[in-house]
């Protein structure tokens, strides 16, 4: 069952949660000239979120999908929905494109760096590289510089279904998801390196207004302090 939330306007997060992880698997359209998804999911929830999208506009008229890095549940359902959407292209970092994706993707990517922007229509973005944050060389996290939303990607992370959006501090969850993630299999799943607190002090000075999580509630409000103290958490477990 996929949840439809509008978190801010043209915004939709499309959640599944899943009982077995307790955790929500979070996506996000823009419902623009050129439409954005963000994230294109397992390809075991691609029919589930395929119907989530429909109900808010034609699938077949997607023109961007993004994400932050390479990994199943960021991408795994790419090749379906650029079946289904004969524009759509894939939007990533430029590493992204040239170390992984053009070899997976039916079509190549659009591979950003620093200097470019992707306008959708009322709507501009940028990626901003975060290597190794919050996983991999290629990852980077998009910003909307009109209403100034943060996709997060994993960042924030959290477990349990929880509400859609919240306005409170999303720090606590995280350092409680950080510290059961590390007596699990699939500890240090965040690596802390020396980059690590100027990545999350850069992004801090966007002042993002709304942050899109991939995993637990997005945030409404100043996100700039939150980014700032996420870096000391990071550290504080890993």
């Amino acid at each position: 069952m996929t949840t439809i939330h509008e978190i801010a306007p043209d915004l939709f997060r499309l959640s599944i949660y899943v009982l077995d992880f307790d955790m929500q698997f979070n996506h996000f359209l823009v419902r623009d000239e050129e439409p954005l998804l963000f994230h294109a999911g397992f390809k075991g929830m691609f029919p589930a979120l395929r119907e989530a999208v429909a109900t808010l506009m034609d699938p077949t008229k997607l023109r961007h999908i993004a994400w932050s890095h390479f990994e199943s549940d960021e991408i795994g359902a790419l090749n379906h929905w650029l079946e289904l959407a004969p524009q759509a292209q894939p939007v990533c970092t430029f590493v992204g494109k040239l170390v992984s994706v053009d070899d997976f993707s039916i079509r190549p990517a659009r591979g950003m760096t620093a200097e470019d922007v992707l306008t959708t229509g009322k709507y501009r973005y940028r990626f901003h590289r975060s290597p190794h944050l919050p996983h991999g060389w290629d990852a980077g996290v998009l910003f909307e510089e009109t209403r100034k939303t943060l996709f997060c990607s994993d960042l924030f992370h959290h477990f349990g279904d929880v509400a859609p959006v919240t306005s409170s501090d999303l720090i606590g969850p995280a350092r409680k998801a950080m510290q059961q993630m590390q007596q699990g299999p699939l500890a240090d799943y965040l690596p802390y390196t020396r980059q690590t607190e100027g990545v999350l002090r850069s992004l801090a000075a966007l002042k993002p207004e709304t942050l899109a999580v991939m995993h637990g509630s997005s945030y409404i409000g100043p996100g700039e302090r939150l980014l700032t103290d996420l870096a000391g958490v990071i550290k504080e477990n890993f």
